[in-house]
């Protein structure tokens, strides 16, 4: 068995489709798309892709820490008490555990990420 994961953005397989969780939707009717494309140590750690059409739902992070590099799309992502930031293609950023914001896709967003629970 190779230890070696390629990921290919442009043919990932068939994704898990998915709605924003009603008790987090805040604005729009966001639909999602995972592609889960490696998983580790009993799913304690999972990367992949994931998709989202435009909307906006509280983002809480719970005790996972996720890096995210943004392939296409732009999103807004407001921490409680904190300032707006904006993310394009080509950015990079990490949500620690205890996160708890707000998550707007702006355009539809295209990611690449690493989940560690």
């Amino acid at each position: 068995m190779s230890r070696l994961v390629a990921f290919d953005p442009n043919d990932p397989g068939t994704p898990t489709v998915s709605k924003a969780l009603p008790e987090r939707l805040l604005e729009g009717d966001p639909t999602y798309r995972t592609w889960e494309l490696d998983s580790v140590d009993d799913g304690r750690i999972r990367a992949g892709l994931w998709e989202a059409t435009p909307g906006r739902t509280r983002s809480i992070k719970g005790i996972s820490w996720e890096w995210c590099t943004l392939l296409s799309g732009v999103v807004v992502i407001t921490e409680d008490g904190g300032e707006p930031r904006r993310f394009t293609a080509g950015d990079t950023f990490v949500l620690q555990p205890g996160f708890v914001g707000t998550w707007e896709t702006v355009e539809t967003v295209r990611k690449l990420w690493v989940i560690v629970s």
